[in-house]
This record gives C-alpha cells, structure tokens and sequence, in this order.
C-alpha cells in the first residue's frame, strides 16, 4: 500500500497541497489517530489466484477490518486495493481496534490453508491531519505511512507519541524500537512495537506462507550513512535551492537500500554552513559514512563533486565529478542524484564485506554473516559459491525471519547452476523459488528481493513473470544497477533484445564498479550478437574479461562474438585464453548452462556449433 497511499504525500506534494489549501478559508485541521494497514505480499498473491484473493480480501474487509474499524468508533477514509487508511478521534480506540484484527487475523489464519493466509501490517501515529472532503492529507498520515513499513508482517508499529497516550491506558507489550530516518519526513521518528499476544500464531503463519520455521527476530546492525548538504561554490544564492535539492534527493535515493540507514534530511542539514571535524559528525549522527559535496556553476555548465567518507578513520572511499550542461536543471538534479545514489550502494558494500573479513573468526551477527557471505559469492568461484550458500542457510537456522538470508540463498543456488556446473533439476529450482518467494513474503519492499526472485523465474523459463518481478525491483529502487542488467537479461531471453540494450546501458552507468558487472556486460554481448552487431557484441565481451572478477563465460562469450564477426586472427587466441583460465571447458556445457533457459533453442545450437567451429571440445 505503501506504493499508492504514500505516492500521494510525498514531501513536495504535500507542501503544495498544504501551501495551496491554507489559502482558503474553509480548511480544516484537527486531531486525529491515524490507522494504515498493508496486506504483506498483495501483488504476489494476486497473481497466483486473481478471483480467489478478491473475493478472500472483500471477506476480510467486510467480517474483521471494516467490523472492527466502525465497533471502535473509527472510520475508513479509502481503500487502495494492498491497503486502508483509517481515522480515530481515539487513540485509545484506534489501538484496540487493530490489536483486535490482529488478533482476529491469527485466528482465521490458524484454521485457513496455507495457500489462503492473509497477514497484515499496521502503523499507528497520532498527529494533526488536515481534512479535504472525505480524504485527509497531512505529515501525520505521512508518518503512520512509515510506521507501517517498519511493522513486521502481523505487526502493529505505534509512533512515540501513540505510546505516551496509551503505555498507562492498555494491558499490552511494548518493544521500543528506537528512532529509525524514514522517507520524506524530516526527523527520525521513534517507534515502538506492540506485544498484544498472539504472536506465536503470526509467526506460525508467517513460518507456514514462507517455509522458514519460527524463530528469533533478526539483528539490525546496519550500515549509517549522512549526506551532509552539498556546498554552492557559485557564489549565486539562486544555486542554494539546486545545491539542497541534490543532498535532498541523494538522501530519498538512498533511503530505498534496505540495508541501508540514512540520517533524516533535518539532522545532516543542522551541519549546513559549518566546518566541523567528521568524526564529531559521525558521532552526533551515529553515521559510519558520511557523503559531502559541492556544486559549483559557471555560465550554462555545472559541475557537482561528491566524496564518500569512512568515519572510522576518515579516509575517502569514493571520489567523482560530475561536469553537465543545465538545459533541464531538474533533469540534471534527477540524473546526478541517480548516479551517486547508484555508486555509493556498491561502494559501501565493499567496505562492509572488507570490515567483516576481517572479523570472520568472531561471533558474527546476522547483518555480517550476510555480508561475508556475499564476500564470497562475488568471488565467482564454485567452492566460495558452496561456502556462501552453507552460511546463508546458517543464518536462517539462527534467524529464520531474516529475509536478506533467504534472497542470498536463492541467488547463490542460481549462481551455482548457471556458472558452477551445479544439476539443473527440478528440485533445485523449487528450492531457489522457495528462498526468493520467502524473502519477498518476509520484505515486499526489498528491491533486492525481487531481483533475485526475478532471476530465478528466468532460470525456470517463466519470462513474463520474471520481467514483472524485475519492473518491480527498478521501481522500488530507480537507482539499483543490478535490477536494470536482470530485467535487460530477461528481455533479452524472452526475444526482446531492441528492448533489453538500453537497460544494459543503464546498468552500467549508473554503477561502474559493481561487483556484478562483467556480467552487465556479458549478458549485453549475447543480446548484440543475437542482433547480430557482433563488433559491438566483441567490444562488450572484451570489457567483461578486463573486471579482475570476471569467469570463464566472459572468455566464452568472446569466442562466440568473434566467431560471428568472422575475426579468425582474435579467435585462435581468445581460445588459448579461455582454455587456459578453464582447462575443463566443453561447448555443450556452456550452451546447457548459460543459454538452457533462453526461449530460441535454435540459438542454443548455433552458438554450441560455433564453439566448436572455433576448436573448443565439444
């Protein structure tokens, strides 16, 4: 619901309409206790079974939700399908109505199959709303909009100031959940976690719909990372609003990576103006990152600088210029903003498998076991592979609720059967879905998530979903390089290659140094020779053997392009090379392994003949 509800109160949506109401005599603002429900997975259950879920929700709306809403002397402002919105005049009220659903919902789920349990998330905030007509808008809805997002499926997440009306009130639990920076409001907002019982039966029911046992809540030992405002060097005030809407929109950007904590917008902006040691920042911040820039304008050019910094020792991780011409300043800010955001996520994650390298032999939390575990899933070798998989299902042993485990295991099972000579069965396809639906289930907001799930429907030659999956990844991260390669590498095998090229671009513009990137460039190969631009498909080849990280497929890759540009000078030493790196090399298994899953198998025949054509063992 986040996605419909909360489009509509972005920060500057909601300025304009609060800017342009407040001139009219007739608004009105009050009180209010405001309700936001989400039904985890919707999107998800929908496709499955269309008619079976409408008429499921319909029920579910009509006997506990819509029932409990009224009996407790609320109203439901609007419906978006995933979603409620709901007011109270009590705050009271509002919180025994949703203990009440939820504990409702656990009881219905208790004796529903499997294939038909519904679990829901709530977020609770009391604040002023202004009202106009029927709907209401306001930094209070905005914010019960977050609390939702950082409820747990089956969850109720009441801000701090519902919990200083009701702690003395209400025989409940409360976990206090600290302050977390959220999207588009301006302070961190503090949250707590209601223990209203029943919980045994959401994570029964969370366990049966995903296929991980109960267990205990995964670590948050995330990354922290403030963007300080970005400097106007132009000596012209009228470049301040540029200069503050890139920092501005860097912090939205980043905000989307899950594994990511990013200081509220009011926090970083206290530093406007001041020249202050960057550790004293990152402590008043708590911040293990922090990002600074400039903007400096001369004429119709601008030229933006960022640098990314360690607060550990203060040493710069990443460094870039940005040199533009300001046609469309707003498409300039929407281009930079997305650059930065993009190479920053790989750069921090470079640095967070670095750090927990390093510590391997101690006791690892669930966020470092992760990252050591990518550490050697990006080796792309067959025995690291083996090793990450063995410590993404220790993860979910220990910590069954963590949904970054369950989408690593996934990529790692895909990983091992495209590149790894791993048996493609029917048995390891179910297992890799299983993980990548499980992570989706347990976060439906992770782009990551659906990138992987949407790799793995490649892999089972289910195209149409695949893409789907992928479209979903790119718009609930715009700035995720990986998400454009993968959903280009689906159009690409789905036949749409026209299509599926400037995806390739994108991906890697937007993140030059990702650890996956021999493979944007792999995949962008086949998909320009299949168009039969094979010197291009050979420059493309070329660039995925010059990444220190690259396999032998890149190698494979480059016979094959040069095979069809009819380059026989090249091809004799692209072999040697390729033999050389991968002694055990046949035709046949790079075509059953790289190219089982495309839709033409008649491409699969070509490109094994061709193989063999340039002197590879069959």
């Amino acid at each position: 619901m986040d996605k419909v509800i909360y489009r509509s109160y972005s920060h500057i949506d909601h300025q304009a309409r609060e800017s342009s109401t407040m001139k009219q005599d007739n608004i009105v603002r009050r009180l209010a206790a405001i309700v936001i429900v989400d039904i985890v997975g919707y999107s998800r259950m929908m496709e499955r079974d269309e008619t079976t879920m409408m008429s499921l929700l319909r029920s579910l709306r009509r006997e506990i939700i819509d029932s409990n809403v009224t009996d407790y002397r609320g109203r439901v402002v609007k419906s978006t399908g995933d979603g409620i919105l709901a007011e109270f005049a009590s705050v009271t009220d509002a919180v025994q109505s949703c203990v009440d659903i939820q504990r409702a919902m656990a009881e219905r789920n208790a004796s529903a199959p499997d294939d038909q349990q519904i679990l829901l998330r709530i977020g609770i905030n009391l604040g002023e709303i202004i009202i106009e007509g029927e709907d209401i808008y306001g930094t209070g809805v905005n914010v019960a909009a977050r609390l939702e997002s950082l409820a747990e499926p089956g969850g109720i997440q009441i801000s701090s100031s519902v919990y200083d009306q009701i702690r003395a009130i209400l025989a409940l639990g409360f976990e206090d959940q600290g302050e977390a920076a959220v999207k588009n409001i301006s302070v961190p907002v503090r949250s707590y976690r209601i223990k209203y019982g029943g919980e045994e039966e959401v994570s029964e029911t969370v366990a049966a719909t995903s296929g991980v046992a109960s267990g205990p809540s995964h670590t948050n030992e995330k990354s922290t990372i403030a963007v300080l405002p970005f400097q106007n060097l132009s000596g012209d005030q009228d470049q301040e609003y540029f200069a503050d809407g890139v920092t501005e929109d860097i912090i939205t950007a980043l905000s989307k990576n899950r594994w990511l904590l990013v200081s509220a917008r009011n926090s970083s902006f206290a530093f406007k103006g001041k020249t202050i040691d960057i550790r004293t920042i990152a402590t008043d911040l708590g911040a293990n990152f922090v990002l600074e820039g400039s903007v400096r304008k001369a004429g119709n050019r601008v030229r933006v600088t960022a640098q990314l910094v360690d607060c550990s020792d203060g040493n710069h991780i990443w460094a870039e210029r940005y040199d533009r011409d300001l046609d469309d300043i707003f498409e300039v800010q929407d281009e930079i903003t997305a650059t930065i955001a993009a190479r920053i996520e790989p750069e921090l994650g470079a640095v967070a498998r670095e750090r927990v390298q390093r510590k391997s032999g101690q006791n690892l939390d669930s966020w470092d076991q992760c990252h050591l575990a990518s550490s050697l899933m990006y080796q792309y070798t067959k025995a690291a592979n083996a090793e990450a998989q063995h410590l993404f299902r220790e993860v979910i042993e220990n910590d069954p609720g963590f949904p970054t485990a369950h989408a690593g295991l996934a990529y790692t099972l895909f990983l091992g059967a495209v590149y790894f000579g791993n048996n493609i069965d029917e048995s390891l396809a179910d297992e890799a879905l299983v993980a990548a639906e499980t992570a989706v289930a347990l976060d439906d907001k992770d782009a990551n998530s659906y990138f992987i799930l949407g790799r793995i429907h490649l892999v089972r030659r289910e195209y149409d979903q695949s893409i789907s999956d992928l479209r979903m990844a790119v718009d609930l991260n715009p700035s995720m390089a990986t998400a454009y390669c993968g959903l280009a590498d689906s159009l690409s095998y789905s036949g749409r290659m026209i299509e599926a090229i400037p995806h390739f671009e994108e991906a890697i513009r937007l993140s030059p140094h990702d650890p996956r990137k021999w493979a944007f460039h792999v995949y962008g190969s086949l998909a320009l020779m299949l168009l039969e631009r094979f010197d291009e498909a050979v420059e493309w080849a070329t660039k995925a053997i010059a990444v220190p990280n690259a396999t032998f497929w890149a190698n494979a890759q480059l016979v094959a392009a040069l095979m069809g540009a009819d380059d026989d000078q090249k091809v004799k030493r692209a072999v040697e090379n390729l033999m050389r790196k991968e002694p055990d090399f046949s035709s046949a298994r790079f075509a059953k392994q790289l190219l089982f899953y495309h839709e033409d198998s008649s491409l699969v025949d070509w490109y094994k003949t061709s193989l063999i054509k340039a002197g590879l063992p069959d």
